[in-house]
């Protein structure tokens, strides 16, 4: 069965998304327009990609509804294939214990999601490269996570996190952040 996938249109700067949605649920969220995001995901899983907005409304619509903060937790499927060892344990701790308007550093991360046991400043970068490869990136909030000593790093770009913690009421909004 074919993966299908859109661009759905985001608030600057974080710009559009691209969501491809399986048979089993969303499984890649890439910033930007990239078609070629689907294409790779449907290549990792053995299938082609469709361009399909229907085919994708359940996760688009609660993408939408995140970004102009009508919603605080996703409850749509997750395709977790792409993903898999200490990465997806990080991951899925990171989604199910790291809730809209907290943060978690790398570190503390690590702890919570018992991969990295006992490996203190490693298991902090381990954290941090997992975050980097995020496949659900928005959805799996990789934006939550911050280094001890500042925000860290962000696969869409600093300015996407501050804008995504902005608007989570984390960071306060600079003047000329729209939030929707």
């Amino acid at each position: 069965m074919a993966v299908h996938w859109c661009t759905v249109p985001a608030p600057r700067p974080v710009g559009a998304l691209t969501l491809v949605v399986s048979d089993a649920g969303l499984c890649c969220v890439a910033f930007g327009d990239h078609p070629e995001a689907a294409t790779a995901a449907a290549t990792r899983l053995g299938t082609e990609a469709v361009e399909d907005p229907e085919g994708t409304e359940p996760a688009r619509t609660q993408v939408l509804e995140y970004l102009t903060g009508g919603r605080r937790t996703f409850d749509l499927p997750l395709d977790w294939r792409l993903t898999a060892g200490s990465p997806r344990t990080v991951l899925q701790t990171l989604f199910a214990h790291v809730g809209y308007g907290a943060t978690i550093t790398y570190a503390e991360l690590a702890e919570l999601s018992g991969a990295y046991v006992g490996h203190g400043y490693t298991a902090a970068r381990g954290v941090g490269s997992i975050m980097g490869s995020n496949p659900l990136p928005v959805v799996v909030p990789c934006h939550r996570v911050t280094a001890a000593d500042g925000l860290g790093g962000f696969g869409g770009g600093r300015p996407a996190k501050e804008w995504l913690l902005a608007l989570e009421g984390v960071l306060t909004p600079a003047f000329d952040l729209d939030l929707g």
